[in-house]
């Protein structure tokens, strides 16, 4: 591996240079693909960043992208570079208070606008002389769009080197409690954590180029680092996804060779087969059918699957693993930008271990059990928020606020989240975390979360799935309470959950999950006070 750290405008110029008409990313519309080079990717960057060079905005100033992921995002990105600002991506499912605040909190000059959740209240949210900008999939009103700039500008003929610590990106988290914090990393972080990433993925160097598809938000760390960074670092080729209705279909085509996702499409994949062909059936499957069943995922040439961002039930790791597909847990941050812990080892994954810290991260849990990682993809700090960033990076250690314990062989595992510890009657400490991981499992429930701060027992708010929908309210309920009992058996007993209370459906837009699908504890136990406090007689109720 080369000690030089190459920024990602250096890769750009490499594989322009190198590899110009190998393709770089896939755009689909009806299952029909449009194609771009590196070549053509670079002069749509180059062109402009010509046009944004000519607004004549200070250097670093802050620009905004407000879109789902496509082409398009991948070339702003390289263009707000090219031309010398900082980017500063917004979730597409992210709801209008925080979408205001980031935006005025970061004094973005300009925002690319593509297709996002609230586009309709685009003139009540974006703030006044913010230039607007449209891309692909934009429903707004916007002062110029992309394919007229491109057409009507000369591609940039500098190849600028940005400094190694000069700053890239702002990445605002999802924020789980309060409003969201800019994550601040530079140039240098992709280029000092990508190629030891991709030496521990076992990925890139290969006869065949890596193929991956990106289909959760860009403006998330995790996808930002591992797709598409990752495909930038090893020359790899990014198809985008059209949307929900053609993702399955999109996948089997793309048969990628990298792929990462999230637990909850992990649990829908499984519902999905457990649909088709009952656990029964699958029980008795050799080899030929667990292969039919991969080809139908469209994970049958997958050679590095990852999970992250949440616990993954460790039933559904289990059965992907016994289906031939083997699913990865890893565990990192947007503060780390990913640069954490992975399950490398090519002995059968442990469910529910995050694994081993990756080459130059280091970890140590302190005497209250908190993890924290130390590494050179670090943030530099948390934007105008230097009290935050105090609290988080001591002695160069980034303290995480998770709890976890590392085994005889190293490896990390979580158990739980210090600020998400509760207290019932009893005196009893209790971990969410722990209990949500075994009630994750029971296919009726799509969304758990377990509370009882003040309560002799914990009590478990729950969603249900699809599955669930087609049974009758008394098979339902006899399935759950038989399900309660099982858990509650293998629980000490200060642990047991006492009900189960239905709830309507948790979702972004709601306020109560982040536009990376993480729990708003808080804000869900608070929005169902009245039926956590309730006294109700039933083991299982409906709201």
């Amino acid at each position: 591996m080369s000690d030089v750290i190459k920024t990602p405008l250096e890769m750009l110029y490499q594989w322009e240079s190198t590899a110009a008409e190998q393709v770089f990313l896939r755009q689909p519309k009806a299952l029909q693909w449009t194609e771009y080079t590196w070549a053509q990717v670079a002069d749509r960057a180059r062109r402009l960043a010509t046009y944004l060079s000519a607004q004549d905005y200070e250097p670093g100033s802050r620009i905004a992208v407000f879109a789902k992921n496509c082409a398009d995002w991948v070339v702003v990105d390289f263009a707000i570079m090219l031309s010398g600002h900082v980017s500063v991506p917004l979730y597409p499912g992210q709801d209008a208070p925080s979408s205001k605040y980031i935006l005025e909190h970061s004094e973005s000059r300009l925002i690319f606008l593509g297709q996002f959740d609230i586009a309709e209240q685009a003139d009540t949210v974006l703030p006044a002389g913010i230039k607007r900008i449209g891309i692909s999939g934009c429903s707004c009103e916007v002062e110029a769009d992309l394919e007229t700039i491109i057409a009507s500008h000369e591609p940039m003929a500098d190849s600028p080197t940005p400094h190694l610590d000069a700053l890239m990106t702002i990445l605002y988290t999802s924020g789980t409690t309060g409003n969201p914090k800019g994550v601040m990393h530079v140039h240098g972080t992709p280029g000092r954590i990508l190629p030891r990433m991709q030496k521990d993925w076992k990925i890139g160097g290969g006869p065949e180029r890596e193929r991956l598809i990106s289909y959760l938000p860009l403006s998330h760390a995790a996808e930002r680092c591992i797709v598409e960074m990752n495909a930038l670092y090893c020359n790899g080729i990014i198809s985008f996804s059209e949307g929900l209705e053609t993702f399955a279909a999109e996948l089997r085509e793309v048969e990628p060779t990298f792929f990462f996702s999230v637990p909850r499409l992990w649990v829908k994949f499984k519902a999905a087969v457990d649909a088709k062909i009952p656990p029964s059936v699958q029980a008795g499957f050799g080899e030929e059918q667990k292969e039919q069943v991969r080809k139908q995922l469209g994970l049958n040439k997958a050679r590095m699957v990852l999970t992250g961002s949440a616990p993954c039930p460790r039933d559904v790791q289990n059965w992907f693993i016994d289906m031939g597909v083997v699913l990865r847990e890893g565990y990192s941050m947007t503060e780390n930008f990913c640069d954490g812990t992975f399950w490398l080892s090519d002995e059968r994954p442990q469910a529910g271990c995050v694994g081993i810290p990756l080459q130059g991260v280091q970890i140590k849990i302190t005497d209250d059990e908190e993890v924290c990682f130390k590494s050179d993809g670090l943030m530099t700090g948390y934007y105008k928020n230097p009290e935050k960033t105090a609290e988080a990076l001591v002695d160069g250690w980034y303290h995480t606020g998770d709890t976890g314990k590392l085994d005889e062989n190293g490896n990390l595992w979580i158990t739980g989240r210090i600020s998400e510890v509760f207290k019932t009657t009893k005196g009893k400490f209790i971990q969410p975390i722990k209990l949500e991981d075994d009630f994750g499992s029971l296919i009726e429930l799509e969304q758990v979360c377990v509370c009882g701060h003040g309560l002799d027992q914990p009590l478990l708010l729950a969603t249900l799935s699809e599955l669930a929908r087609g049974l009758s309210r008394d098979e339902l309920i006899a399935s759950l309470e038989a399900s309660l009992s099982c858990i509650n058996a293998t629980l000490a007993a200060y642990e047991r959950v006492n009900q189960i209370v239905i709830t309507p459906e948790w979702t972004i837009m709601n306020g109560l999950l982040t536009p990376t699908m993480k729990l708003k504890r808080k804000s869900i136990i608070a929005h169902f006070k009245d039926q956590i406090e309730a006294k109700h007689e039933s083991t299982v109720v409906f709201m």
